[in-house]
């Protein structure tokens, strides 16, 4: 069993085309082997899972749009100033500005608020639950698109690592642990549609990208346009005075850091490893494997708040890690 400093070490995929990415992870991890795909999807998956525990105190404050705009240009102004650092910004075309714009538009402006509104209509447990079907949606798109498919055993482990994530988010709580924004039953027709709104556009964004990736493009400097594009349109929104763009109270020096933070790990470094992992891998099976990251948050909540999980989330996390396996092994 790899400990996590040979694990990380593993990661770091310097193999691949894109200086920046390569001097990112040395930065990070002051080391640099090549690693497959599955494991890029994987670590974007545990990027995401430390990022969400920063996200919860930092979005009740300022509000969904004022705290996504925020992680925004904080992901876009480090994106960028790594891409001109490095270079990395010669790898963009004329051609592939417009699809990493429009993808940027699909599963960051769209998706990305749309989850947070159902968040805040059904409740975190729920909208998990009904975003985790986004693995479903790109597996189900790459097939009729990409021509991709999962057969044998790595089907029979999807399966188990889909089936097990939505197990751990929907019985993964005790009695009286609800949370205040799962009480009462108002707006949830609506929830439902933003929550699988989001989950249909993060499955798009991605997969449209899926040719573009397996080209010399630079996956750090794909993000940063990404990223630009959906901040663009965030703060068009508060300009031409729209009431839901405002900040519901004045970030404070926590709550900055909080944002900051966030935007580090599950937008810099997460979504450049997914662009990344697209270059090589399969891109439903890239989809899938990231989808694990409600997994991976529920031994840091067990940190935070001292509480074992329930009996439900150790059910969905054994189904999780059993599917995991049967993928990277066959």
């Amino acid at each position: 069993m790899l400990c996590p400093h040979r694990l990380l070490v593993n990661y770091c995929p310097t193999h691949y085309n894109g200086a920046p990415f390569a001097v990112l992870c040395a930065v990070l991890f002051r080391v640099g082997h090549p690693v497959s795909y599955e494991y890029l999807a994987l670590l974007a998956a545990a990027c995401w899972a430390v990022g969400s525990l920063m996200s919860a105190t930092a979005s009740t404050h300022l509000g969904a749009f004022a705290f996504t705009r925020l992680r925004m240009l904080s992901a876009s102004l480090m994106l960028w100033l790594i891409a001109l650092m490095m270079g990395s910004w010669q790898t963009l075309t004329p051609d592939s500005l417009w699809l990493l714009a429009v993808s940027g538009i699909i599963g960051i402006f769209i998706g990305d608020t749309a989850l947070f509104a159902a968040m805040n209509r059904l409740g975190p447990r729920r909208a998990g639950v009904l975003f985790a079907t986004h693995s479903l949606f790109s597996a189900l798109l790459a097939y009729l698109f990409l021509g991709e498919t999962l057969w044998g055993w790595t089907l029979i482990g999807s399966s188990l690592l889909i089936s097990g994530v939505m197990t751990a988010i929907l019985f993964g709580k005790r009695k009286g642990e609800e949370h205040a924004w799962e009480s009462g039953n108002q707006q949830i027709k609506r929830g439902i549609a933003l929550a699988l709104l989001s989950a249909l556009c993060q499955s798009v964004s991605t997969l449209m990208l899926k040719p573009l990736m397996e080209t010399d493009i630079d996956a750090v400097a794909a993000s940063a346009v990404r990223m630009s594009t959906a901040f663009g349109l965030h703060f068009a929104l508060l300009v031409l005075g729209f009431s839901v763009a405002k900040a519901k109270s004045p970030a404070t020096p926590k709550v900055l850091a909080l944002t900051v933070g966030n935007a580090a790990l599950s937008m810099v470094l997460g979504m450049t490893l997914i662009l990344q992992a697209l270059k090589h891998g399969n891109a439903g099976l890239v989809a899938i494997l990231s989808s694990v990251s409600p997994i991976l948050v529920l031994p840091l909540l067990w940190l935070v708040y001292r509480k074992s999980p329930a009996i439900g989330a150790w059910l969905g996390a054994a189904m999780t890690v059993a599917g995991t396996m049967l993928i990277l092994v066959h």
